[in-house]
């Protein structure tokens, strides 16, 4: 079986150079240039003639070029004007190929509408086509993005993507360290996570200063609350507390919910979790603080 080409480095430089432009830095434009591993990512999604594929930063189309061989609709989100004309000229004759210029994210946290109602927008059900996300993730996305799509998008059934190492760390981390955070908690809770491959930094061009990895993570069949509602009190209540994440439990939630003293919930949580700091508690020891908070 013939492996599917994908763009090198000298073609991504020629395209960029005949529209005139370069990388831009402040897009966090780094092109993954080793065809092994845009292949390995793709192939880590699984996809589905039927499925719903999001990439986001389609850059000179390189990724784009599988996806769209695969994939019953590809949903293609590009912020850069010069890429979104490479982008729209190089798959004008291709259907199943949407375009959307902009910004994927509405704000800090929410998808932008119309990636949204190409998702099955935020009121769907699990039921319906199924939708991945398969791309090479810029930095001042990724964080927001995952968890917006863990969070409100029941139809994304899987995350594809490579991203800095540091926010991998974030997605991955146990408790105890000072990568866990809320994105850990949300990710464990919604999810099956896995690294996929660590990506050196020479495999990028222009070359970044840190390293990255290759992520996968699968949306879990059941969540432990009864409806998004709950599931978002719950995400806020994290966000919230970490907040004071330097503090006990104790204080932070004094701090955090001046009006509900923890003594209120500590004949249902064990008392010693209250010395402990947030980036200790796990999270089944989240939900049990959750379900005791009131």
């Amino acid at each position: 079986m013939s492996v599917e080409h994908v763009q090198t480095k000298k073609e991504i430089q020629a395209t960029l150079a005949a529209a005139g432009m370069s990388p831009r830095k402040r897009f966090g434009q780094h092109f993954l240039i080793d065809g092994n591993l845009m292949r390995r990512l793709v192939e880590s999604a699984e996809i589905e003639v039927d499925d719903v594929v999001l990439e986001v930063g389609g850059g000179t189309g390189g990724l784009t070029d599988l996806l769209v061989r695969r994939a019953g609709c590809v949903v293609c989100v590009e912020i850069d004007r010069d890429l979104q004309t490479i982008l729209a000229e190089r798959f004008a004759d291709v259907s199943g190929f949407t375009l959307l210029r902009g910004d994927v994210l509405h704000g800090k946290h929410h998808l932008a509408p119309a990636a949204a109602e190409l998702l099955g927008g935020a009121d769907a059900t699990a039921e319906g086509p199924s939708a991945k996300l398969v791309a090479n993730l810029p930095y001042q996305v990724a964080t927001p993005l995952v968890m917006d799509l863990l969070i409100d998008y029941p139809r994304v059934r899987r995350l594809c993507f490579t991203v800095q190492a540091e926010v991998g760390e974030r997605i991955l981390s146990p408790p105890g360290r000072k990568s866990y955070g809320p994105l850990s908690i949300v990710s464990e809770l919604l999810a099956e996570c896995r690294i996929v491959a660590r990506i050196p930094a020479h495999v990028f061009w222009p070359r970044p200063i840190v390293e990255s990895v290759m992520i996968r993570m699968d949306a879990r069949e059941t969540i432990p609350f009864a409806n998004r509602r709950e599931l978002h009190r719950f995400v806020s209540f994290v966000r919230v507390v970490f907040e004071h994440r330097r503090k006990t439990l104790r204080s932070a939630l004094r701090h955090a919910f001046p009006d509900r003293a923890p003594a209120q919930s500590e004949s249902t949580v064990a008392a010693e979790l209250y010395d402990r700091r947030p980036e200790e508690i796990t999270v089944d020891e989240w939900l049990r603080l959750f379900s005791g908070s009131g």
